[in-house]
């Protein structure tokens, strides 16, 4: 996996030895994404203007509660604004866990790319514009790992690879 840290912008390409719907799947069905990451539970409503909703799965209820943080019913929200499955979604995501600065930090924009590179073979492109959320950017590329915070989007990319490829996430 490559990661490329700007200012404002982050960039992480990954992959998979999967398709891009098995990744678009992943991405966006809620059996898929409780597998993998922090074990969330995403809600797509997958249309310009349609809902998205992150709730917490166990694992981050019992993260926030050992690190005096408590987890909100919906964990990160946001909106479509554009789907195109299964190559491309582009999305707002807002932090609504942790402390109070993360929160107040506001909407940032994430595009999910996914193109065949090969019969079988997928990249996976994630790109988070971070301007004006220091904080999220610091929890997105996982520099605040020994915080807590988890691995940030390389722990999360890891995982869903390795989900896909092997059918089981790195903590299981």
């Amino acid at each position: 996996m490559t990661t490329k840290t700007e200012t404002t912008t982050q960039v992480y390409q990954v992959y998979i030895k999967a398709s891009p719907q098995a990744i678009w799947d992943a991405i966006t069905k809620p059996e898929w994404s409780k597998r993998y990451g922090m074990g969330g539970v995403v809600d797509y409503e997958l249309r310009p203007g349609g809902a998205y909703r992150a709730y917490p799965g166990e694992g981050m209820k019992r993260k926030g509660a050992e690190l005096g943080f408590p987890i909100p019913e919906v964990a990160i929200d946001g909106e479509v604004l554009e789907a195109d499955p299964p190559h491309r979604l582009v999305q707002t995501f807002r932090m609504l866990m942790g402390d109070e600065a993360t929160t107040s930090e506001g909407f940032t924009r994430l595009t999910w790319e996914i193109a065949e590179s090969r019969p079988g073979v997928s990249k996976l492109t994630v790109i988070h514009d971070l301007e004006g959320a220091p904080r999220l950017a610091a929890m997105s590329s996982g520099e605040m790992e020994d915080q807590g915070a988890g691995g940030g989007w390389p722990e999360v990319l890891s995982d869903l690879k390795t989900l896909l490829e092997t059918g089981r996430s790195l903590s299981g």
